[in-house]
This record gives C-alpha cells, sequence and structure tokens, in this order.
C-alpha cells in the first residue's frame, strides 16, 4: 500500500511539472518538438518567421500539419520555398497567425471574423467543432510560452 502511495504522490508531483516544462517553450519549440509540422516549420526558415514566432507575443497559430501541406496542388510548397517568392510566403503564413492568445473556450459556439497578422480577416466558426476558413480544428489548445497552437487540417489562403 505504502508503495502505491508514493507512486501516486510521485505522479501528482511529476504531471503539473511536465505540463509547465511543455508550455516553458515557444510556439516555433513547440512545433519542432510536436514532429508533425516540418514543412511548416521549414516555410516559417525560409520566411525568416522564427524569430517573431519565438518573440513575446502573445500569438494564436493555425497550424497547418504535413498532411495539410501535402493537400496542396504539386509544386506549390517548392514554389512557395524559393527565394523570389518569399512575399508570398510571408503572406501565407501571416495569415495563419492571429494576434493575442485566442484558446478554444473563447469561441465556442461563436461565429467571428478576425484579422490575422498578415491583414485579411480569417472566418473562424466555433458552433460544431471549429473551422478556419475551410479547415478544422483537429487538436485545439496546444499551449506555448508565447501562444497557442490550434493545429488545422488544411492550409488556408488569404483572398
Amino acid at each position: 500500500m505504502k508503495l502505491l502511495q508514493k507512486l501516486v504522490l510521485a505522479l501528482a508531483i511529476a504531471l503539473p511539472l511536465s505540463a509547465a516544462k511543455a508550455s516553458e517553450k515557444d510556439i516555433v519549440d513547440t512545433a519542432v518538438g510536436a514532429g508533425s509540422f516540418s514543412t511548416l516549420v521549414a516555410a516559417v526558415q525560409a520566411a525568416g518567421l522564427v524569430d517573431t514566432l519565438k518573440g513575446e507575443g502573445p500569438f494564436t497559430v493555425f497550424a497547418p500539419t504535413d498532411e495539410a501541406f501535402a493537400k496542396l496542388p504539386d509544386g506549390t510548397v517548392e514554389n512557395l520555398l524559393k527565394p523570389e517568392n518569399k512575399d508570398q510566403l510571408v503572406a501565407v503564413l501571416t495569415y495563419h497567425v492571429v494576434p493575442g492568445k485566442v484558446m478554444s473556450a473563447d469561441i465556442a459556439g461563436k461565429t467571428a471574423e478576425v484579422a490575422s497578422v498578415q491583414g485579411s480577416e480569417i472566418s473562424v466558426d466555433a458552433t460544431d467543432g471549429v473551422k478556419v476558413d475551410d479547415a478544422t480544428v483537429v487538436t485545439a489548445d496546444v499551449e506555448a510560452s508565447n501562444g497557442v497552437i490550434h493545429v488545422i487540417d488544411t492550409v488556408i489562403m488569404p483572398n
């Protein structure tokens, strides 16, 4: 019985520390650590946005997975990553970022048009799950030290 009590106590102490460590990472480090955002991370690096997304924030990032990027027409990602297309890449990536930290509970049951860092508005519908333009949020509220990531299944594009 004492062994069980010690195990429960050890878990009670360790779990909050693990959660705290996860949120000590900024948005970029959180994305790198997740392992399913290698295309997004490469694009952020090519666009020169690493320092910005490691900055103070807070930011809300709608992060497309590698599978979301794979849905784009053949050659789209490669074309965006070319140095001569950096401005277009920056526009696409900053369209996925909203200033401030918006958690799913903040928008549950609501619809809104929210201004992206890029300048265009993103349509958010949280009345039945969460849709962001044509993308579905598949994992919400991945907290980082400088904001939050909501994982989406489709790359969204500014108008």
